[in-house]
C-alpha cells in the first residue's frame, strides 16, 4: 500500500510538472516577448508572394526566436496565409501580438512625385516608394485599352498624373494606383478649369503640355502667368511657340539619353526633326515635356493679359526674363543675353 501511495504521489507530481512545463512552453511560444531590437518599433515590409520561409529569414534580425514564431504561426494558421504590406512591430511584442499585427491591414505610406520628365521616370520614382517594380507600373500606365478609354495616348499619358502627396497602402497594385490617379485628375479638371481651357482654345491635355513648357522656361512662380501669356499670344497669331525646352527634350528623346544636361540650344539644334520641336511645328507638342505642377497648369488657365510675343533670359535679373512685343526689341534683349552667356563661357 505504501509503495502504491508513493507511486501515485510520484505520478501526480510528474503530471503537475508536465502541466507546468506545458503552461510555460505555451506562454513562451504565444505570450512572452520575442523581439530583440532596442527601438520603440520596427517596420516590416512584406512583398507580394513572399513565402513563410522567406518571411522567417527576413525576421531573423528582429526576433529572439524564429523557431517559436514559426510554431505560433503554424498553430494560428498564419504560416499558410502570409499577407504582403507594411507593418509596425512594437518592442516587446509576443508572437501572438506579432501575428495579429501581420494579419491586420497594411500601414499606408505618403507617396510623393513631381518634376518627372517621362512616364518611365514616374514609374521608377514610384518603385522606390511602393512594393511594385517600375516595369509593372509602366505596363499598366501605358495599357492601350485604358489610354484609349480615357482619351490619352502613350505620348501624353504623363498628363494624367498630377504631382502631389498621396496616401496609399504600400503594396497597392499598379491598377489601383492608376485608377486613383484618374479619379484625382477628374477632380482637378472640374467644370471651372475645363471651361477656362475651352475659352483659350485648348484641351486639358494641351494645357498640361503648355504648362510643362512654361515650367521649364521659368522657376519663378510669379512669372509663369506672364510666360504663359506670351505663348498663348503666339498661338492666337498662329506663330510657332519656338520654345527652347522643347528642342532640348527632342534632343534627349532622339539620343535616348534623358540624363544629359543641355544648358544652351544651338542654331543647328533648331533643325531637329521631331514633333516636339516647336521651332518646326505649330501648336503645343504631342505631350508634356515634363510633369507640370498644379501652379503651372493654373498659370496657363489664368495667364497674364499683355501684348508680349517674345522673351529671353534677363542678365540683369538672374532667374527672370526680358519681354518684348516686337522682334526689334527682342533682338536687342537677345544680344544682351548672348553677350552674357558667352562671357560665362556656356557653349552647350
Amino acid at each position: 500500500m505504501k509503495n502504491r501511495a508513493k507511486l501515485l504521489r510520484l505520478i501526480v507530481l510528474l503530471g503537475a510538472l508536465a502541466g507546468l512545463f506545458f503552461v510555460y512552453q505555451f506562454y513562451t511560444v504565444f505570450f512572452q516577448s520575442n523581439t530583440r531590437f532596442d527601438a520603440p518599433e520596427q517596420e516590416v515590409f512584406i512583398y507580394p508572394n513572399t513565402t513563410f520561409n522567406e518571411l522567417q529569414t527576413q525576421l531573423v534580425p528582429l526576433l529572439q526566436s524564429t523557431a517559436s514564431f514559426a510554431l505560433a504561426a503554424e498553430k494560428k494558421g498564419y504560416a499558410q496565409r502570409v499577407k504582403s504590406g507594411k507593418y509596425r512591430i512594437p518592442k516587446g511584442s509576443s508572437n501572438t501580438a506579432i501575428i495579429t499585427i501581420l494579419r491586420s491591414k497594411s500601414q499606408t505610406v505618403d507617396v510623393r512625385f513631381n518634376n518627372q520628365e517621362r512616364i518611365e521616370n514616374l514609374a521608377g520614382q514610384l518603385a522606390k516608394q511602393l512594393a511594385v517594380d517600375s516595369t509593372a507600373f509602366l505596363k499598366v500606365f501605358l495599357d492601350p485599352d485604358f489610354l484609349a478609354a480615357k482619351g490619352f495616348t502613350a505620348d501624353n499619358a504623363l498628363a494624367m498624373y498630377l504631382p502631389n502627396t498621396y496616401n496609399f497602402f504600400w503594396d497597392v497594385s499598379p491598377e489601383a494606383f492608376r485608377d486613383r490617379m484618374w479619379t484625382a485628375y477628374q477632380r482637378f479638371w472640374n467644370d471651372s478649369r475645363t471651361a477656362k481651357a475651352k475659352s483659350i482654345g485648348l484641351t486639358p491635355v494641351e494645357v498640361s503640355s503648355l504648362a510643362a513648357i512654361v515650367q521649364k522656361e521659368t522657376v519663378q512662380v510669379e512669372e509663369r502667368p506672364v510666360v504663359a501669356g506670351v505663348y498663348l499670344n503666339r498661338i492666337r497669331k498662329r506663330m510657332r511657340l519656338q520654345a527652347d525646352p522643347t528642342v532640348i527634350y527632342a534632343l534627349k528623346k532622339q539620343y535616348n539619353n534623358f540624363d544629359t544636361i543641355i544648358k544652351r540650344v544651338l542654331y543647328i539644334d533648331l533643325r531637329i526633326k521631331s514633333p516636339y520641336n516647336t521651332y518646326r511645328n505649330r501648336g503645343v507638342p504631342p505631350g508634356p515635356i515634363t510633369m507640370p505642377d498644379l501652379q503651372s497648369i493654373d498659370a496657363v488657365l489664368n495667364s497674364k493679359k499683355h501684348r508680349w510675343l517674345y522673351f529671353v533670359a534677363d542678365p540683369q535679373r538672374p532667374g527672370y526674363h526680358a519681354f518684348a512685343a516686337d522682334l526689334r526689341q527682342h533682338n536687342r534683349n537677345k544680344k544682351k543675353y548672348v553677350r552674357w552667356i558667352n562671357a560665362k563661357k556656356i557653349y552647350r
